[in-house]
């Protein structure tokens, strides 16, 4: 089913948690909300979920406005961060809950159960109660009982954040391979940028309460919106150098350095930018540049790491630590010296003040 928001507002008191939301999620779509703490991610769902009421704007599930029809009759399943199934109830009476709250018959509700528990890949666990049960089996468990009752959307609030790091990984992918397979349209809260470019066909990233960007994950992470979006996706994070931008609207010169770089990306179109921008560089957009007579960013070399297929370098630079990720088959220990070169069509140039990404990067 296709979920709409449009100019939603949530507002407590003084404070505005979400900010006039506009976005679209196509029938059928798993989109991740990300951002910090605070953004306003969990409040979104809550009111997609019925549990909150926006302050303003409107919900539209396919071609219905949901605003005022409570959550029981929004066709949703719900799954939260501490799962909340019921201690003293078995696996298959957690799973059979909500079609018991509807009237479903027994032997009805027992053979939807059997067929969602057989889904998530719990028939086996059927006789025991959650206390006898892993993270993530509990985590599966409750997801059965999302979906039992046939909903036309999924909700997922932080679901993975309780589990190691093994189980994670491990549960972001049957997440992913159960949406699938039930082609229900699923928006999945996280704070985790690897989860969210992992699973997702598309990200909705927030920032205080606004949306930033919303588009498939690979798309985020090669043509942000603005230096928020570009610092918030990737780990090791972008590097960023103050600038200027050259009179002839190409070369940028790197402050506090005498090198230059030729953009390979025109600048958008009407734009007419200060001097002063922030130059944007994905550590693995950096490469050892061994010819002397190319340009490229002198620095010491203060720590080495290795991540496995490559290095991690921590290059000091006029007083500021550079991240670049390189070959590990390159010879390089802390104390060398090194030229950092740069890709330049993989560079990024954002405006001082406002952020904006000044690049129209997707003509490269």
């Amino acid at each position: 089913m296709e979920v709409q928001m449009k100019d939603v507002t949530m507002q407590f008191n003084n404070i505005t948690a979400v900010d006039r939301m506009n976005v679209t999620i196509e029938d059928g779509e798993l989109v991740s909300m990300l951002g910090p703490s605070g953004c306003g991610k969990s409040t979104t769902l809550f009111m997609l979920a019925g549990l909150y009421k926006p302050t303003a704007g409107e919900i539209f599930f396919g071609d219905r406005l949901v605003n005022k029809i409570e959550p029981e009759h929004r066709e949703i399943g719900m799954v939260f961060q501490n799962y909340a199934l019921y201690p003293h109830l078995s696996v298959l009476k957690n799973i059979m809950f909500p079609l018991k709250m509807r009237k479903v018959s027994k032997g009805e509700a027992e053979e939807l159960a059997r067929e969602m528990a057989k889904l998530v890949q719990i028939d086996h666990l059927l006789d025991r109660k959650p206390g006898q049960l892993s993270g993530g089996q509990q985590q599966r468990v409750a997801i059965a009982r999302a979906l039992v009752k046939k909903p036309k959307i999924l909700l997922l609030d932080e679901p993975l954040s309780n589990l190691d790091a093994r189980l994670r990984l491990e549960m972001r992918e049957e997440i992913r391979r159960i949406q699938q397979e039930v082609k229900i349209t699923t928006i999945f809260v996280t704070h985790d940028q690897e989860e969210a470019m992992s699973i997702s066909d598309k990200i909705l990233l927030m920032k205080d309460g606004k949306f930033q960007q919303f588009c498939p994950p690979q798309e985020m992470y090669d043509h942000p919106e603005n230096e928020f979006v570009a610092s918030f996706l990737g780990s090791p994070p972008i590097n960023l150098f103050p600038a200027s931008l050259m009179d002839n609207l190409k070369d940028v010169s790197i402050s506090g350095t005498n090198d230059v770089i030729t953009l390979s990306s025109p600048l958008k179109e009407g734009m007419d930018p200060a001097r002063q921008v922030t130059l944007g560089i994905r550590p693995e957009d950096f490469y050892i540049e061994t010819d002397e007579k190319k340009q490229g960013i002198l620095g010491k070399t203060i720590m080495v790491e290795r991540i496995g297929r490559d290095n991690l370098l921590n290059v000091e630079v006029q007083n500021k630590t550079v991240r670049a990720i390189v070959s590990p088959d390159l010879r390089i220990e802390r104390g060398d010296v090194v030229k950092l070169g740069i890709l330049p069509e993989r560079a990024h140039l954002f405006a001082v003040h406002t952020g904006e990404n000044l690049l129209d990067s997707k003509l490269r």
